[in-house]
């Protein structure tokens, strides 16, 4: 039985639905119209001034709350990852373009220990393919030094202390004169 025709059979057994509202979708990793649109809405995001001059922009790709949240969610938390071909629609539908002088996009790396209780790293999951389509390498030019805490539980003051000396050039990483797509998802 061809992939095609397989995949035509589970749909009719288990009909795929959008992650926020479940009403029927075409195809497994759908959205619906409607939470599409409410869910996609890149925007710049604001940085500290003492950022600014460190950082050229930083982007929010869509909103994190309901639907993509959850999914997010679900993926780091629960290790779902049946959460995966909800968020790569996402992507694909974004209204997102990536800017043309990007060299290579890094994902923000996590602690060793973080890695091995999880199993993955939820950026490398989430952007790998996407960026794939979009001919950007992913490069693993950071390395974790130290393991922090929950960074959603603190104060600016206390995440800045905890990140201090949290990461460190990987041996390889060749980034001089580059710009770089630092990939980090809350």
């Amino acid at each position: 039985m061809g992939r095609g025709l397989w995949q035509m059979l589970v749909d009719f057994v288990f009909p795929p639905h959008c992650p926020v509202c479940h009403a029927y979708v075409e195809h497994l990793g759908a959205w619906c119209p409607d939470c599409m649109a409410a869910a996609q809405k890149p925007h710049v995001i604001l940085l500290p001034a003492a950022m600014q001059p460190l950082i050229g922009t930083a982007w929010a790709l869509g909103r994190y709350h309901g639907g993509l949240r959850s999914l997010i969610h679900a993926l780091k938390y629960k290790k779902k990852r049946s959460a995966l071909p909800c968020i790569a629609t996402f992507l694909r539908e974004s209204d997102f373009v990536l800017p043309t002088a990007i060299d290579m996009a890094v994902p923000v790396p996590l602690h060793e220990a973080r890695y091995r209780e999880r199993g993955f790293n939820q950026v490398e999951l989430i952007f790998g393919a996407w960026l794939e389509g979009q001919g950007l390498p992913l490069e693993q030019a950071l390395v974790r030094t130290k393991q922090t805490g929950p960074l959603y539980r603190m104060r600016p003051s206390e995440r800045r202390q905890s990140l201090k000396d949290a990461f460190s050039m990987a041996r390889d990483a060749d980034v001089s004169g580059k710009h770089i797509l630092l990939l980090e998802q809350r």
